[in-house]
Order: structure tokens, then sequence, then C-alpha cells
């Protein structure tokens, strides 16, 4: 594993508004598929600790920057990094580029709760581990 996760996403026109530019919503959903696939390349997927631990991510909070469009037909990058660990939480920044270009910044902070009510628990030990690890290796 690298230091960061990158899902590549092409623009289709259903992601963009009248004038072709990516609907800003559109970049949450981009975001939260490159958090699925960053936890299915760490060998930690989301179905497995819903099914396992009883346990799911939400997101609690979410602050984006919208810099330069994204528009039709583009390639748009989603470089995924963990930032901060708490017991419950996972802080992300998610990096949205096309080419050199960054279009876009996420932050955004992950709480795991129960499934059966919602109530917060600790991240399970390998969930930590994974996310530890890039961290670890985002930091140098």
């Amino acid at each position: 594993m690298t230091a960061s996760h990158r899902l590549n996403v092409r623009i289709y026109y259903e992601d963009t508004d009248a004038g072709g530019v990516v609907y800003h919503a559109r970049y949450l959903a981009f975001a939260e598929r490159a958090r699925t696939e960053l936890l299915r390349d760490l060998g930690v997927p989301h179905d497995e600790m819903a099914r396992d631990e009883g346990l799911i991510f939400v997101v609690r909070r979410a602050e984006i920057d919208y810099l330069r469009p994204a528009r039709l037909d583009e390639v748009v990058t989603i470089e995924s990094v963990p930032l901060e660990m708490g017991a419950a939480t996972v802080t992300l920044r998610q990096s949205f580029t096309v080419g050199e270009r960054k279009v876009a910044v996420l932050e955004v902070q992950l709480a795991c709760v129960r499934g059966a009510d919602g109530r917060p628990s600790r991240i399970p030990p390998r969930w930590r581990a994974a996310f530890e690890e890039v961290r670890r290796e985002s930091d140098g």
C-alpha cells in the first residue's frame, strides 16, 4: 500500500449541471466511492465490518472547498489520506485533481457506530491498524 490511495473517476453527463460542470453534490458521492475502495484495497472492506463486527462508518462532518470546476468527460483522481484517529472516529483528506489541477479538497470525519442502534463504538483493531498504516506512510 502506498502512502495514500488514489481512485480515478470519469465525469459523465449525469454528473454535471446544465453547463457541463460537475454538480457540487457529486463530489460527495465520488469521495464515498474512493473511501470504499480504500478500505477494500487495505483488506478491511465496509461489508466485512458490518457483517463480522456489527459496525458501520457514518459521515459525522464534511467540509469541502471547491477550487476549480471539473467538466464533462474529464478524469478526476481522488487521493485519500487519513489525517487523525480517535477512539471511534477517523478524519480523512480527499483531494480531487484533474491532471495537475486541483479542483476540490474534502475533509471528512467518519464515526464508527453500531449498526443496530447508531451508538458510537471503538474502531475495530483491524480497521484502526489499516488506517494507521496509511497515515504513518503518508507522514513519511
